[in-house]
């Protein structure tokens, strides 16, 4: 069975207000993982399929601003900042750096879970990574999110619709292990009325027209009793 939750990443180094966000959003339906530093924060994003990251910016270890761009380096994974600061300057700063929208404390809980929903509606359907262009393996694989066209050793490949959402959702997330129902949620959407099973199929075909060899894949990786993920670099 198929469900809607998100996993939500709250990164703050005030156990409070970590307390206070995860009771109100795990009653709104959301699952909720907390960090109070940085370094906690990138072993959850390497371990856990996140959804959302919710980021504050003044940290004992790495400041919210660096977390941001090193996140953005990897993945377009949503996040909303968390600061004190209320120069226009700095809410700049955070959005130039890859930031989808800026809360200043104090806020209300209510204002939060508008905010979140408004990001996750946004983003829902963008599965377009940081760089609209970009290859693999010194251009081995080429992958224009921009017009669709995918190039395997410079010669285009022909991917399928779903083929090519499925690609699009595991080069967007490069360190999430995404399950079969994660890729039917995230890549296909809610108009999808096969089975679960079915995405087996999709990453075989996918396998067949970008890998040099589809029984040992260097892009789709199959991660053993969990899903798949991306192996480019």
């Amino acid at each position: 069975m198929i469900t809607n939750t998100k996993n939500v990443l709250v990164v703050d180094d005030e156990a409070k207000i970590l307390e206070v966000i995860k009771s109100y959003l795990e009653k709104k339906g959301y699952t909720v993982f907390t960090a109070e530093n940085g370094e906690h924060a990138f072993c959850i994003l390497e371990t856990e399929s996140i959804s959302l990251v919710i980021l504050d910016l003044m940290l004992p270890d790495i400041s919210g601003e660096e977390i941001c761009m090193k996140i953005r380096q990897k993945s377009r994974v949503p996040i909303i900042m968390l600061t004190a600061k209320i120069e226009e300057e700095d809410m700049l700063k955070g959005l130039d750096l890859g930031a989808d929208d800026y809360i200043i404390k104090p806020f209300s809980l209510k204002e939060l879970s508008a905010r979140i929903e408004a990001v996750l509606r946004r983003s829902g359907n963008d599965l377009v990574p940081l760089y609209k262009k970009i290859s693999f393996h010194k251009g081995d694989l080429e992958i224009d999110f921009q017009s669709h066209t995918i190039k395997k050793k410079k010669r285009e490949v022909n991917l399928t619709p779903n083929e090519f959402k499925i690609l699009a959702a595991l080069v967007k997330y490069p360190n999430k292990v995404f399950t079969r129902e994660d890729l039917i949620a995230t890549a296909l959407g809610d108009e999808f009325e096969g089975y679960d099973r079915a995405i087996d199929s999709h990453i075989k075909n996918l396998r067949q027209k970008i890998e040099d060899d589809s029984k040992k894949p260097v892009y789709v990786l199959t991660i053993h009793g969990v899903g798949y993920k991306f192996g480019g670099n």
